[in-house]
């Protein structure tokens, strides 16, 4: 499947989309979240994280790597790999364990951990548009492209 390109206009639209991807995971999963700094990427994690039932601040694990929500059944686990200097590093906190496939991962600067890192079932890349972000979609699994099906019925 060709990727999809979404337009979100605004946090709460940003929030929403994930409240909804969140969902279609039903908490299993890998999701790579690419773009600059400050285009939506934990904003969207927010979001997934928020529909999962965690009512708590959800912020950036950028000095602590990794940061683990539990709801009811679901755990997710929020990367943010932007200060990470090699990938190796990912391995002496025993990443892998993570990666164990009943667990939603989230990982924004995934690129930094390439090679370390399990492929993803979706990568989303978040850039700026003149009204908002532009979301590219692109699929890795059969499950990414389930979801990203479902999210371009919805908000295209």
């Amino acid at each position: 499947m060709p990727p999809v390109t979404l337009c979100i206009n605004g946090e709460e639209a940003m929030a929403a989309l994930g409240v909804r991807l969140g969902a279609l995971t039903g908490g299993v999963g890998v999701v790579f979240l690419q773009g600059d700094l400050g285009m939506g990427k934990t904003t969207l994690s927010r979001g997934i994280i928020r529909g999962f039932g965690h009512p708590g601040a959800v912020k950036s694990p950028t000095f602590t790597l990794v940061e683990p929500y539990e709801m009811g059944s679901v755990r997710v686990y929020h990367f943010d790999l932007y200060r990470l200097a090699d990938p190796e590093e990912l391995e002496f906190m025993g990443v892998r364990d993570y990666f164990d496939g009943t667990a939603l991962c989230l990982v924004e600067w995934a690129e930094k951990g390439y090679g370390v890192l399990p492929n993803p079932d979706i990568i989303i890349n978040i850039s700026a548009q003149t009204h908002g972000r532009s979301l590219q979609l692109a699929p890795h699994s059969a499950r990414g492209e389930s979801w990203s099906t479902a999210l371009a019925n919805e908000f295209i």
